[in-house]
């Protein structure tokens, strides 16, 4: 075979390995940034550990519009991720989930927080990742919130889908801070991470097991 038949042979399988990669990978549907029109939308604020597997599956939920991965329920304005890490300022990696309540209820956001996103009976660490930053945090916004959570969790604690207790912070929503550019959509855009593969990935499978009848079209295992 020539040179020439060669070196098309190798750009034709690039293209088909690319045009694979895309598939699996599709393109971020947002940037990290809240919705500018809040016309219809909620916000609901979680902490389940890494910021990375927890706000591609709320991605991945209908009725959800955008995510974004930040920190909160610590003290220091506008923290970054070195001082989150140091444990000093009381902030949670935590999403920011913007959703359409005639899509989705708060009450399913619950559902797949508590059974789909993270292990809720791991006190301040999730798998690997250890420290009060990686705890299990829901924060409401009103009464009725409050009241949905707590009423969740004694029904979870109650049908001992968990062999231990859910230890899962409720605490009153103050200020959410979004995270460095980097962080949003992290997991999306970088599938070959032996962290991304062998921690993140298992999370998000089993959320898209539990809850597949709810996902956004082409997300289904």
């Amino acid at each position: 075979m020539s040179s020439f038949r060669m070196n098309l042979a190798a750009l034709v399988l690039l293209a088909a390995a690319n045009l694979a990669a895309s598939a699996q990978t599709p393109t971020r549907p947002t940037a990290g940034a809240a919705p500018k029109n809040l016309s219809g939308l909620a916000v609901a604020t979680f902490g389940g550990g890494c910021f990375w597997s927890c706000e591609e599956t709320f991605e991945e939920l209908r009725g959800v519009r955008e995510v974004v991965a930040g920190y909160a329920g610590g003290t220091v304005k506008n923290p970054t991720y070195e001082q989150i890490g140091g444990e000093k300022t009381g902030h949670a990696e935590s999403v920011q989930v913007y959703y359409d309540p005639r899509q989705v209820s708060y009450q399913t956001l619950l559902e797949v927080f508590f059974l789909g996103a993270h292990d809720p009976t791991q006190l301040n660490y999730q798998g690997p990742d250890t420290g009060p930053q990686y705890r299990s945090v829901a924060f409401y916004r009103s009464a009725q919130e409050k009241q949905l959570l707590e009423t969740t969790i004694q029904r979870i604690n109650a049908t001992r889908h968990y062999a231990a207790p859910i230890v899962t912070q409720v605490t009153a929503f103050t200020q959410f801070w979004p995270a460095e550019a980097y962080h949003q959509g992290y997991m999306r855009l970088h599938p070959e991470s032996g962290y991304i593969q062998h921690v993140s990935q298992p999370k998000v499978d089993k959320f898209r097991r539990a809850f597949a009848d709810q996902l956004k079209p082409g997300k289904a295992l």
